[in-house]
């Protein structure tokens, strides 16, 4: 049954119990995130099943294992009534629900939802990504050592032993994984699992004396330290979600790890490298981050609920992040549920944000251009090259890349935007993003100016630019209909074009992470020769 009224109650006894400290002792940012991110799961628990019912409206009352783990956290951190026992009801379930074979390449993972059938039936074969997701292990592993870092006096002994014996399991299944074998993809360049992996199993070493572990998650932070240490980035880079999800781990490895690790030597300093380049690409003024962005799961980050998004909330309030004042009815708001878990390291997290980047956060800098690269092998050919130009109420971002994939390294063309275009229209933020379909372009970004090549481009090479749609225009048929700037094209393409319409209730093309848009298409010449080039020319109205 869902459970009703568990905010009020448990507000109405804060008021008189010294048991809510915990809660009273984050900052005023980081208490509004807990507070309200328990608020809206809690009419999501299930108190006969012990999980959460899944954050997606479209799952018929099943239920999952990922949210409730963060929302068992969450109970800890708010001690009132029934919570510890809830919260120790879900852990419990959660590893009963572990996958304990070893010889099982799943082995140590958890079932998405408790409703599944096991993995590696014929009913229901392996795969992975889709039946058992591997990742699922550092996500809930992390949110144990948390949960036993934080509040270990609210936890019996026995279920104490259970998440100890269960992060043993988590933490061997965890080394099974190698990229390119399998099916799997965890390279070091793969950041913020490979971060995940690490802090796990270095934290799992060291309480359990295991010195494998311990050595093991040490091996895979050197990897991951020597990558960053190319240019001072993450691979997995520029993402409004996993960037945030990457400085989660980051946050791990400087917090509960001793001094003598690579992970903890390293952590602060990857940290803050990290918010260095945020605090140059975070436009203040269109509450974006510029782009070029490697996995994005939308094109306007005032419209889909990013990770990102928390930690400027924790940081410096809601108003100055890109999230409305109920975030939890934005596309992809079921990541929310991890809103106990950054609260909890919030102030922590806070502390690393250079005084500098606090500020640029905070009020749009000015006109500047940003340039970095970063490397994901064994994708990349040479290291991506970053430009970014950011002006008042406009950003043109872009990558040059050359790699044996099209879509980036996650190899999927609907997340990995290599140019992109952000300005403000006069009725919300406007966007041009190169929907990716070669596997190198060239881009050069200059003041009001994108430019790209296919420098294996043919005559079947296509120019496909995904334009947002406007409140105030709801028909675009050419460049002239955009809304808040003129757009002009040069290109040894065809000069004419074609405009097609994704919606949630038609059109030729489909929709991307929830967003409707208009796609104007450049084709090349049927006879064509040489290098397909397309240049925007863009200024505000």
């Amino acid at each position: 049954m869902l459970s009703r009224g568990r905010v009020l109650a448990a507000l109405a006894v804060c008021l008189t119990q010294a048991s809510c400290s915990y809660v009273n002792s984050l900052s005023r940012n980081a208490q509004e995130v807990l507070n309200q991110s328990m608020s809206w799961m809690d009419g999501y628990y299930d108190t006969d099943a012990g999980y959460l019912y899944s954050l997606d409206a479209a799952a018929a009352l099943r239920h999952d294992t990922r949210s409730s783990a963060w929302y068992a956290v969450g109970l800890l951190a708010r001690n009132q009534g029934d919570d510890v026992n809830d919260a120790e009801k879900i852990l419990t379930n959660i590893v009963h629900g572990q996958y304990k074979d070893p010889a099982e390449q799943w082995f140590g993972d958890y079932q998405q939802e408790p409703e599944e059938p096991y993995v590696g039936t014929a009913a229901y074969p392996a795969k992975i990504y889709n039946s058992w997701d591997p990742n699922w292990r550092g996500f809930i592993g992390t949110t144990f050592i948390i949960g036993l870092e934080e509040f270990s006096h609210l936890l019996s002994k026995n279920v104490t032993n259970l998440l100890l014996e269960s992060l043993h399991n988590s933490t061997v299944g965890d080394s099974y994984r190698v990229g390119g074998v399998d099916d799997d993809n965890l390279y070091p360049a793969y950041s913020n699992p490979s971060i995940m992996r690490a802090f796990v199993s270095g934290w799992t070493g060291r309480r359990l004396n295991d010195s494998n572990f311990t050595m093991a998650g040490e091996q895979y932070a050197q990897e991951i330290v020597d990558l960053f240490n190319r240019a001072d980035t993450l691979s997995e880079f520029n993402s409004g979600t996993y960037t945030g999800v990457s400085l989660f781990g980051l946050t791990l490895w400087a917090k509960y790890l001793p001094v003598d690790s690579i992970i903890t030597r390293n952590g602060e300093r990857m940290i803050k490298a990290t918010w260095d380049a945020v605090g140059q690409l975070w436009h203040p003024q269109l509450k974006n981050m510029a782009g070029p962005w490697d996995r994005s799961y939308g094109f306007d980050m005032n419209r889909y609920f990013s990770l990102m998004a928390l930690w400027f909330w924790i940081i410096m309030g809601k108003n100055k992040s890109s999230l409305i004042s109920r975030p939890q009815i934005m596309s992809h708001s079921a990541d929310f549920a991890y809103g106990p878990l950054f609260a909890i390291l919030g102030e922590f997290q806070s502390s690393m944000v250079p005084e500098d980047v606090l500020k640029a956060l905070k009020d749009f800098r000015g006109e500047h251009i940003f340039t970095s690269s970063t490397y994901s092998p064994p994708f990349d050919t040479y290291p991506r090259n970053i430009t970014s130009w950011l002006a008042p109420n406009i950003s043109i971002g872009a990558e040059t890349f050359d790699e044996n994939v099209v879509g980036g390294p996650a190899i999927n063309p609907s997340t990995f935007n290599p140019a992109v275009i952000q300005w403000n229209t006069g009725a919300g933020v406007g966007f041009i993003t190169l929907h990716a379909s070669e596997n190198a372009t060239t881009a050069v970004v200059s003041p009001n100016r994108l430019e790209l090549t296919y420098p294996y481009g043919n005559s079947s090479s296509v120019f496909s630019l995904l334009v947002s749609t406007f409140a105030n225009k709801r028909n675009v048929a050419s460049w002239s209909d955009i809304q808040g700037a003129n757009v002009s094209v040069a290109t040894n393409a065809n000069t004419s074009y074609a405009v097609t319409f994704a919606g949630a209730y038609g059109g030729q093309d489909e929709m991307i992470n929830d967003f409707e848009y208009w796609n104007i298409s450049y084709t090349m010449p049927a006879n064509f020769t040489g290098v397909p080039r397309l240049v925007l020319n863009i200024d505000l109205w």
